[in-house]
């Protein structure tokens, strides 16, 4: 087989993984789409192990080795990010991200546009007609 076959497949996994993660609003989409191009990671390093040890005739294989390192890795994120997922749907109540991020910017209690600002600019003008 040739390795165009399996390169021209993980770009492709590699791509629609890419227009996952861009075009979703769901975090848990999202991150399935990041697991769909660690996989396509994985898929290249595993044909460029094996098109290297045809070629070079080595009973080492770096790139399997590398595959399991990264599959690992995919475990281990997608465990932490469905955690996080979960702790932020039960307290915002959704895991849409525009929401999310429209909450996370209108929500500042004590920001320069917080209720209070009004008060705050009339005891700072107060105070500056007092010492001049």
């Amino acid at each position: 087989m040739h390795l165009a076959y399996p390169a021209v497949l993980s770009a492709l996994l590699f791509c629609t993984g890419l227009y996952g993660v861009l075009a979703r609003r769901n975090a848990i989409l999202v991150l399935m789409s990041v697991e769909l191009m660690l996989n396509a990671v994985n898929l290249n390093l595993v044909a460029f192990d094996v098109w290297l040890s045809k070629a070079a005739e080595e009973t080492l294989h770096s790139g399997q080795a590398l595959t399991l390192f990264t599959i690992t890795i995919a475990a281990a994120e997608i465990g932490i990010g469905l955690a996080i997922v979960l702790a932020v749907h039960r307290n915002r109540g959704t895991s849409d991200i525009d929401k999310l991020r429209d909450t996370a910017e209108s929500h500042e209690p004590d920001g320069p546009d917080g209720p209070d600002r009004d008060a705050r600019t009339a005891a700072q003008g107060e105070k500056a007609e007092a010492t001049a």
